[in-house]
């Protein structure tokens, strides 16, 4: 073999290697990006949840009764896994993180936290946590359809169906219900708490359509 094949062998060669690594780098840099992206999807329907839930105006700890939408303000008192002891002056309250609070390091003893969500059976269960700086930490579902539906693809380009927040309170308190909170999101409908004409707390379920049934009375 001369050494202009060499030479030439080499030169035939060096494209087609860079073109590999290229592909290479091209194909590490999509699998790291896939999961980033689907992350920023996940925050941003969290935070468009968030944004869907009605603001409860916090009350004392001791004044807390079974409703599916309440709120608490206090100081964090102990934490125990995803469960932490919130107080005020007028007393102590568990609340439950779920999932979300498991790492035990959510909130932090000595926080102050307002914590909204279902208070049943002596818990507080949590669906949004707000820190004194205006943070906002959601701890329920993100809400929407469920992950791998075809819905669920349909929301991660916008196609999605979207509530019209305002028009379905609306007719709910045209069928005679008050202190109207939305306190979740499904595939398509919303959660809905809401007294009825007796006074007791109701919780909805009320269809991106309009339709309405009660679900569980408080």
């Amino acid at each position: 073999m001369t050494t202009d094949n060499i030479d030439r062998t080499a030169t035939d060669l060096t494209p087609k290697a860079t073109s590999k690594r290229s592909s290479r780098r091209a194909l590490v840099a999509g699998v790291i990006a896939a999961p980033l992206a689907f992350g920023a999807v996940g925050l941003s329907l969290a935070q468009n949840n968030a944004a869907t839930l009605t603001p409860v105006e916090p009350i004392a700890i001791a004044a807390l009764t079974p409703s599916a939408a309440i709120a608490a303000r206090g100081e964090v008192a102990e934490i125990y896994g995803n469960k932490f002891v919130v107080q005020d002056p007028t007393g102590k309250a568990l609340v439950e993180t779920g999932k979300r609070g498991e790492s035990g390091t959510l909130v932090k003893t000595g926080e102050a936290v307002t914590v909204q969500g279902r208070f049943e059976n002596g818990f507080l269960h949590a669906l949004l946590i707000t820190r004194a700086d205006g943070t906002k930490v959601l701890v329920g579902p993100a809400g929407g359809p469920p992950p791998g539906t075809l819905d669920w693809a349909k929301d991660k380009v916008g196609l999605g169906a979207k509530p019209d927040v305002p028009a379905l309170t609306a007719q709910v308190a045209a069928a005679g219900y008050s202190d109207i909170r939305v306190t979740g999101r499904g595939p398509r409908h919303l959660d809905v708490a809401a007294r009825g004409a007796d006074g007791r707390e109701r919780q909805l379920h009320v269809g991106f359509d309009g339709h309405m049934r009660e679900k569980r009375v408080f």
